[in-house]
């Protein structure tokens, strides 16, 4: 069976996202109707805007694996981070809706939520902790931030379910007069939803900005090169990243009294061995230092 590539892998956890949020959405939505619960609808209106933007990172990734071209030298990879601001642009309007929503319903007298919402919403936290497990694992493996920022849609939506179910507990447990528990609850978790937000968009932003930020990969890339034959050390090693694939920049260091042919053979010798090594890097730039033992 062919294994399957970084961005396969990726895709494969998006399209498991859309299916999950779209089931929940819906099932967020006659609850918190039925049920008496603003919670469950703010919760139901986070669901509903993951699965559009689950839309808009299955988009990047299929868009990113587009190969490199003239305009694209380094390939479409850079769609990743974008498609990643505009994700965190749904979230940040998902949590005003709910918060504006929340404030609202405080000061509006209502029924008590239903008992048997809070079996629901029991349910509905396991599977999305679940699900965020899964596709964090995921962008971890493929190294799409994208991904990533699908997965935190999972794990907030798990939170604000954790919030409504406070919520809806201390409204049924303190009865009448406490009915706006359930409001305060949302306008929480709509709060961390915020919070959020920032901890998806920095690195999105340190990945546009080509930031410094891989020296665990550094480490591993130069202690491969040195198990390749005639490359004595390595000197400078620059790292980027483009949607799910490394491009790196490195000073291999060589005897100083090589031909620049023989120079060229081992270059090229590094180059196939570290992508061959480490299948997460696109381009590699090899270029050789003298070096002098003496």
């Amino acid at each position: 069976m062919k294994e399957q590539t970084l961005e396969q892998k990726a895709i494969k956890a998006t399209y498991f996202s859309i299916v999950g949020n779209f089931f929940l959405a819906m099932l967020k939505w006659l609850a918190g109707y039925f049920g008496n619960s603003y919670a469950l609808i703010a919760d139901a209106i986070e669901s509903t805007t993951d699965i559009f933007s689950s839309f808009l990172v299955l988009f990047g990734l299929k868009y990113a694996q587009r190969p490199a071209d003239e305009n694209h030298p380094y390939g479409h990879g850079r769609i990743e981070p974008l498609v990643t601001f505009v994700v965190v642009g749904f979230l940040i309007i998902s949590a005003t809706i709910i918060a504006h929503e929340s404030i609202q319903n405080i000061g509006t007298p209502h029924e008590l939520p239903e008992k048997w919402t809070l079996f629901v919403l029991g349910g509905i936290i396991i599977w999305k902790e679940t699900s965020y497990r899964i596709v964090l694992r995921k962008s971890k493996e493929t190294g799409s931030s994208s991904l990533k920022a699908d997965a935190w849609h999972h794990r907030s939506d798990a939170i604000t379910s954790v919030a409504a179910f406070i919520g809806i507990s201390i409204a049924l447990i303190l009865g009448k007069g406490y009915e706006n528990a359930d409001d305060f609850a949302a306008l929480f978790a709509s709060g961390f939803i915020l919070y959020n937000c920032y901890l998806i968009f920095r690195p999105a932003l340190g990945e546009i900005m080509d930031e410094n930020v891989y020296q665990e990969l550094i480490q591993e890339i130069r202690e491969k090169s040195l198990k390749v034959e005639g490359v004595k050390g390595t000197e400078k090693c620059f790292v980027r990243k483009s949607g799910t694939k490394y491009h790196i920049d490195l000073h291999a260091l060589v005897k100083y009294d090589l031909t620049v042919e023989e120079g060229h053979i081992i270059a090229h010798r590094l180059k196939d061995y570290l992508r061959e090594q480490m299948p997460q890097l696109g381009h590699v730039l090899i270029h050789i230092e003298p070096f002098n033992e003496m």
